[in-house]
C-alpha cells in the first residue's frame, strides 16, 4: 500500500511517499481502507521533534474510511461499514496511508450526511473540544466560555459545542475571521491583534486555551472565582496551577484520548446539523508535506485534510 513515511526528524520535506506492507487486524481490531485523513498540529509536532514517542513514526490520527476486514472478537462492525475515529493516540496510528488497523472501539460509525473528507476533519479536534468542555470543564447552560483561536481546528468546533451546551461564547480571532466565528454561533469576538483580550473580557467561567505559552497566565485575569482554564497546548502544572489556586481558580492540562462514546456524541450532533467541521484545504496524500507547510503557518481556518481513496 501507499503511505507517508519519514526516515528522520525535521521539516515538512522529510515526509515522502513509501510502499508499506498492508497491516492485518488483530484481536478486537478492524482493518480500515482510508478514504481521508485529517492533519493536526500533533502531526507536525511528532514529525519535527518525535513528540511523546521520541523518534520518527508513521503520522496521522484522524481517519475516515470503510471497514475492509475485522479481527477476532469484533462485533461492532462488518466489512463495508463506514467509520471514522482517532485510533491509538498517543501511540502511532498511521492514518497517512491507504490502510490502517484500529482497535474497534477507537472508531464509530461515520456521521450520516458528512463526506469522508468532512468526517476526517472531526475526530482529533472534535474530541479535544468535547473532552475539554464536557469532561474537564463540565460546562453548564448560562456559563461564559472564552475560546482562543476560535477559527482554528479545535477552536471552531469548541465554539459550536459550547453553544450546544448552552454557553455564552466569546472567541478570539483575527478581524478577517470574525464573520466566520460569529457564523459558528459566537456571541462576541475579540481581535487579539488589536487589543489585549485580558483587558477586554471579564467574568468568564471557562477558558479553552489552544495556544499555550503566556496565553494561559493572561487568561487567569478573565476568570471569575471558581473558573477554570483548560490548557491544550502546554502543561498547566508549572505556570498555572499555583497562581490559579491562589486566586480561587482551577487550571487543567488535557491530552485528548480515544473515545468511542465521544465519537458517537459528535456524530449525533453532526447528523442533527448542530456541529459542522469546516475544511479549509483538501490535498492528495502525496502532498502531505504541503499540508504541513500550510498548517504550520497557523493561519488555517478550520481543518486540513488529505484524500487517500475515492
Amino acid at each position: 500500500m501507499r503511505a507517508i513515511g519519514q526516515d528522520e526528524l525535521g521539516g515538512p520535506e522529510v515526509l515522502k511517499v513509501i510502499e508499506a506492507e498492508r497491516p492485518e487486524p488483530g484481536p478486537a481490531e478492524v482493518l480500515v481502507r482510508v478514504h481521508a485523513a485529517g492533519v493536526n498540529p500533533t502531526d507536525w509536532w511528532h514529525r519535527s521533534t518525535g513528540g511523546l514517542l521520541g523518534g520518527p513514526v508513521r503520522l496521522g490520527w484522524d481517519v475516515s474510511g470503510v471497514v475492509e476486514a475485522v479481527g477476532p472478537g469484533v462485533t461492532l462492525y462488518r466489512p463495508g461499514d463506514e467509520v471514522y475515529g482517532m485510533p491509538r493516540l498517543p501511540l502511532p496510528a498511521g492514518a497517512y496511508a491507504e490502510y490502517l488497523t484500529s482497535p474497534a472501539r477507537h472508531l464509530a460509525r461515520k456521521p450520516a450526511g458528512l463526506s469522508h473528507v468532512e468526517a476526517a476533519a472531526l475526530p482529533v479536534a472534535g474530541l479535544t473540544a468535547w473532552q475539554s468542555l464536557v469532561d474537564t470543564a463540565r460546562v453548564r447552560p448560562g456559563q461564559r466560555v472564552l475560546v482562543h483561536a476560535a477559527a482554528g481546528g479545535v477552536g471552531h468546533l469548541a465554539v459550536q459545542l459550547a453553544k450546544v451546551l448552552g454557553a455564552h461564547v466569546i472567541g478570539t480571532a483575527r478581524a478577517a475571521k470574525h464573520d466566520f466565528v460569529r457564523g459558528l454561533g459566537a456571541d462576541e469576538v475579540i481581535d487579539y491583534t488589536a487589543v489585549d483580550f485580558a483587558d477586554e473580557v471579564r467574568d468568564v467561567d471557562v477558558v479553552i486555551d489552544t495556544i499555550g505559552g503566556e496565553y494561559g497566565p493572561r487568561s487567569l485575569r478573565t476568570l471569575r472565582p471558581g473558573g477554570v482554564v483548560v490548557s491544550l497546548a502546554s502543561p498547566a502544572e508549572a505556570a498555572l496551577e499555583g497562581p490559579a489556586r491562589e486566586l480561587g481558580l482551577r487550571a487543567a492540562f488535557m491530552i485528548v484520548e480515544p473515545d468511542h462514546g465521544g465519537l458517537r456524541e459528535l456524530a449525533a450532533l453532526a447528523e442533527s446539523g448542530r456541529l459542522r467541521p469546516h475544511v479549509d484545504t483538501v490535498l492528495p496524500l502525496e502532498l502531505a508535506a504541503k499540508a504541513h507547510e500550510i498548517g504550520e503557518t497557523g493561519r488555517t481556518t478550520g481543518k486540513l485534510v488529505l484524500t487517500v481513496a475515492g
